[in-house]
């Protein structure tokens, strides 16, 4: 072999090491989150709920995650950061890991928040994954069993006649249930005062407690008080009545029609959230979504199984965020 020859050899296995190791080293590092993905999830996971454990929001989303659990085989354990109309937990998990080990659960009021608080930390749309949408709720409109108002009739006559003795409480401000009773208030043309609360459970101890006189609360932290005979339900809130109560009229019904307001919930993931686990957290939500155990609880909550993907339920959180701007503007709605 000539010197020529040795050196075109030697080059030319210089440039096959050089092009191996290119390889590898492209495949260490891409194989490390490709690896993570795919043994997700490998520990437990935290599900943020932000508001007390109790309320609609919490008892809808744990039955849940109790059955995804048993899928993705690692524990899902609820974190309950009540506080700020929701904000507080809301931020945390918009600031959390994009790993896929923290997650939000939260209600409609996680799109609505924006349009009462201009100045909040987060931006619902922005700052969060969509996994999916859990259920759909009507609220229901609520009065202690020692109330005289059994009607939405009563109620109105009640209101003009005692235009400062109504005080109705909901789950904090900006939330569903202050819409309904504002929009309520517009409607019908009455004067009530709001006393927001941290979430349903404790609007609805002072509701039965007679420290306020009525609430338009979601279905799901309601139905056992109606069930158990401690307060009265009076009407719902959406324009079709509800399968869990088909007796009870709508408030569209009792002489105030295009009066349609409902809540739901949901589960968010951190921006950035890879898409494959997005994805996983939505099929198990899905999968859980159609057990019979959890149809049958969701059914005693008067609350309707959705189980929408992520993309159908990023749609529904834009559209949704456009009309509870509406719904705010008409309203007056404001934080107090």
């Amino acid at each position: 072999m000539n010197l020529t020859d040795y050196f075109n050899t030697k080059a030319k296995t210089f440039t096959h090491t050089v092009l191996m190791g290119i390889v590898v080293l492209g495949f260490n590092t891409i194989h490390p989150a490709q690896a993570q993905t795919a043994a997700y999830p490998n520990k437990q996971i935290r599900m943020v709920v932000p508001y007390p454990p109790g309320g609609p929001t919490d008892l809808t989303a744990r039955v849940v995650a109790a059955e995804m659990s048993n899928t993705l085989g690692q524990s899902i354990v609820a974190d309950n950061r009540p506080g700020a109309s929701g904000m507080i937990g809301a931020e945390m998990v918009a600031k959390a890991d994009p790993d896929g080990y923290t997650f939000l659960a939260n209600a409609s009021l996680h799109v609505i928040n924006g349009y009462i608080y201009p100045d909040m930390r987060f931006d619902a749309l922005k700052d969060f994954e969509p996994i999916t949408q859990l259920a759909a709720v009507p609220l229901v409109l609520v009065v202690p069993m020692s109330s005289p108002i059994k009607t939405v009739k009563d109620l109105v006559e009640y209101a003009k006649k005692n235009p400062q003795k109504l005080n109705f409480g909901s789950s904090g401000n900006a939330s569903a249930q202050q819409l309904a009773g504002e929009s309520f208030k517009s409607f019908a043309g009455i004067q009530m005062q709001h006393v927001p609360y941290k979430g349903s459970a404790p609007a609805l101890a002072d509701l039965v407690g007679g420290q306020i006189q009525l609430m338009f609360d979601s279905m799901p932290s309601a139905m056992p008080f109606i069930k158990s005979g401690k307060l009265r339900a009076i009407a719902v809130t959406t324009s079709k009545r509800a399968q869990a109560l088909p007796d009870l009229p709508t408030i569209a019904e009792s002489g105030y029609p295009g009066f349609d307001i409902a809540t739901w919930y949901g589960y968010w993931a951190p921006k950035g959230t890879p898409a494959a686990i997005v994805e996983k957290l939505s099929q198990a939500a899905s999968t859980a979504l159609k057990k019979p155990n959890v149809i049958e609880q969701y059914a005693g909550m008067g609350a309707e199984p959705v189980g929408s993907t992520p993309a159908e339920f990023a749609k529904y959180n834009a559209s949704e965020a456009v009309k509870w701007e509406k719904i705010v503007r008409m309203s007056g709605a404001k934080a107090n």
